[in-house]
């Protein structure tokens, strides 16, 4: 990710800013041919498992993607708050039309998980994280276990130990205060 230095946020406690609003990211992988293939899915961050944390998160076992997790680096990338921005928000007139937001690009190799055990732990993170302002929460213990096992075996789980990560705040930092303040009169407080 192109990030200059204005632009610049530390990776990981961006993303753990940005959580849980922006777990739903993209993975994205090279193809055996070379050409990009790129998967939308819902992340768990552990920021306690290594120097960056890791991601957790699964797929669908029929996802031609997932023959390709253990075979190199992935991107996966989290996308938070944005907003276009018209030159007429600006107080003076010198700008062109651009995009202000917040992003997180982390790499690391995916690891498969083979563990029935700790497939279903890492179904209930994710369960637990999502349904955790819910006013009833479901739980994977509601399901039937053997109904619950077996669609247990149509997904692959794994973990990515995140071996860089990048964040970038574009939020015309760049700008006048004068044009910041426009800006932010304009659109609110984006983050």
């Amino acid at each position: 990710m192109y990030v200059p230095p204005h632009f610049s946020v530390p990776g990981k406690e961006t993303l753990i800013r940005l959580l849980p609003e922006a777990s739903f990211a993209l993975l994205v992988s090279v193809g055996e041919d070379g050409a990009p293939i790129a998967t939308h899915l819902p992340f768990s961050y552990d920021a306690d498992r290594g120097e960056h944390g890791t991601l957790i998160a699964h797929m669908a076992r029929a996802n031609p993607h997932g023959k390709l997790l253990e075979q190199g680096e992935v991107l996966v990338i989290f996308q938070g708050p944005h907003a276009y921005i018209s030159p007429s928000y600006y107080a003076t007139d010198v700008n062109v039309p651009t995009w202000n937001y917040v992003a997180v690009h982390a790499y690391g190799t995916p690891k498969i998980i083979e563990d029935a055990g700790a497939v279903r732990r890492l179904l209930e993170r994710l369960t637990l994280e999502n349904e955790r302002e819910m006013p009833n929460p479901w739980s994977p213990d509601q399901f039937d276990p053997k109904r619950l096992a077996g669609l247990m075996r149509g997904i692959i789980a794994f973990e990515i130990p995140i071996d860089r990560i990048e964040g970038k705040a574009k939020l015309g930092q760049n700008k006048s205060a004068e044009d910041q303040a426009a800006v932010k009169a304009a659109i609110g407080e984006l983050w």
